[in-house]
C-alpha cells in the first residue's frame, strides 16, 4: 500500500519543498527543522492505521472515554540521514520503542556501490508494528538490507516504511522485498535515479544536508 503526501494538499507539502528548494536547503537548521516535521506529519498519517481500543481516563470533573493505541509501534532509523526525521516521528509517538542501524554506501572503483550495514541495536521486534525510517528511498537497498538484519530480532505483525521523497524504481524493489501489507508512506515518488543511484530530481544527499559533507 502507498501513501504519497503530495497526492492530499497540505502543509507537509510546504515542508517538502523547501527541503528540495536549493537556496533554502543551504540553511543547514532549516533543512533538519523542515524533515522534522515532516516526520510528524507522517507520524499523524501513519498513526491512523495503528490499532486502538477504547480506554476510560479520569478528569477533574469526571470520567472519559479516549482512544489508545493497543501496542506501540518499533520506530527504526538509519543513521545517519534519518535522524531528523526520525525525531520529528518520535515526537507524536512519544512511547514508541526505538531501534537504530548504521548503514552506507561502500563504493567501487568502477562507480558501483553496495550497502554495508555495521550496526544494530534493538529490542525484540516479534509480532511488533515495526516502522522503518529513511529520508530518501533510492534503490531501496538500505531499507531492504535493514529489515533483513531486524529479522534477527523477530518477526513483526506489520510493517511501514516511511521516506521524505521515493523513487519508483525504490518502491518497486521494496514492494517485492517486504512482506505483503507492507505500507510505503512518502511525500512525492519521483521516476528517475542517476547512474550512481541518487534520486532525480530529488534533494541531494539528505545525510550532508543536515549534518555536512562526510568523507568517503
Amino acid at each position: 500500500m502507498i501513501h504519497e503526501l503530495i497526492q492530499t494538499p497540505s502543509v507537509a507539502c510546504t515542508y517538502l519543498a523547501e527541503m528540495r528548494d536549493e537556496t533554502i536547503q543551504k540553511d543547514r537548521m532549516r533543512f533538519r527543522l523542515n524533515l522534522e516535521r515532516l516526520g510528524e506529519c507522517m507520524a499523524i498519517e501513519l498513526s491512523k492505521h495503528l490499532n486502538y481500543a477504547d480506554q476510560s481516563v479520569t478528569t477533574s470533573l469526571g470520567k472519559a472515554t479516549v482512544n489508545q493505541l493497543v501496542h506501540q509501534p518499533v520506530l527504526a532509523t538509519i543513521l545517519r540521514a534519518g535522524l531528523p526525521m526520525h525525531q520529528g516521528m518520535l515526537r507524536m509517538l512519544d512511547h514508541a520503542d526505538v531501534a537504530f542501524a548504521a548503514a552506507y554506501r561502500q563504493t567501487q572503483p568502477d562507480g558501483d556501490f553496495t550497502i554495508e550495514i555495521d550496526y544494530i541495536s534493538t529490542g525484540s521486534i516479534e509480532g511488533r508494528t515495526l516502522v522503518l525510517v529513511d529520508p530518501m528511498l533510492a534503490t531501496g537497498a538500505s531499507m531492504i538490507g535493514v529489515y533483513r538484519r531486524l529479522r534477527a530480532y523477530g518477526n513483526p505483525a506489520s510493517v511501514h516504511i516511511v521516506s521524505a521523497i521515493a523513487s519508483r524504481h525504490g518502491i518497486s524493489e521494496v514492494e517485492q522485498a517486504m512482506p505483503a501489507g507492507t505500507h510505503i508512506w512518502t511525500g512525492a515518488i519521483d521516476e528517475e535515479l542517476t547512474t550512481k543511484g541518487y534520486i532525480l530530481p530529488g534533494l541531494g544527499d539528505a545525510g550532508d544536508l543536515a549534518f555536512g559533507s562526510k568523507i568517503g
